[in-house]
């Protein structure tokens, strides 16, 4: 089994991103790698935190991840370095900005959110401490109940056992 440098690796790997965007099949075929090596090399660059694309070629259906690994590499860059990354990786300086806004977005709705749970939270706790109250009090008319039934059976089996006076 071969081994490849990182620098390999990486050569190979930067076909699969923008501008060339060439999938998985057509790298395997140009450069002589198994399919399934080349799939490992991508999953295991997405793990580190390097914007790799799925299968889907444009950058607005990439994932999450890959969204905001990019968000967060372009985050101290000048607007021409900005500029000069986009075009390197086939992107448009609006998207990354756009992602940039989803995710302090998400960040600020995760505040709300946390704000909605804890109501959410006390009206559950009310309605159990509610739900409580009423299935004790149920439970008490279930037991007075039966202890009814019982004393009404053994009220039946006395009278029944007794002689009668005639």
């Amino acid at each position: 089994m071969p081994r490849y440098s990182n620098e390999r690796k990486q050569a190979i790997l930067s076909k699969l991103q923008p501008p060339l965007n060439l999938s998985v099949a057509q790298v395997s075929r140009e450069e002589g790698i198994g399919l399934q090596t080349l799939y490992n090399w991508r999953n295991h660059a997405r793990e580190q935190g390097q914007p790799m694309p799925t299968n889907k070629r444009t950058p607005d259906n990439w994932s999450s991840e890959t969204k905001l690994a990019t968000v967060i590499e372009t985050g101290g860059l000048s607007e021409t370095e900005l500029s000069e990354y986009c075009r390197s990786k086939g992107l448009y300086v609006e998207q990354i900005k756009a992602w940039r806004t989803d995710a302090l977005k998400g960040f600020s709705s995760s505040k709300q959110q946390s704000l909605k749970d804890k109501r959410q939270q006390q009206t559950d706790r009310k309605q159990i401490k509610h739900l409580t109250r009423e299935l004790a009090r149920k439970e008490k008319a279930l037991a007075e109940t039966a202890a009814l039934l019982v004393l009404r059976k053994k009220l039946d089996a006395f009278w029944e056992t007794e002689p009668e006076d005639d």
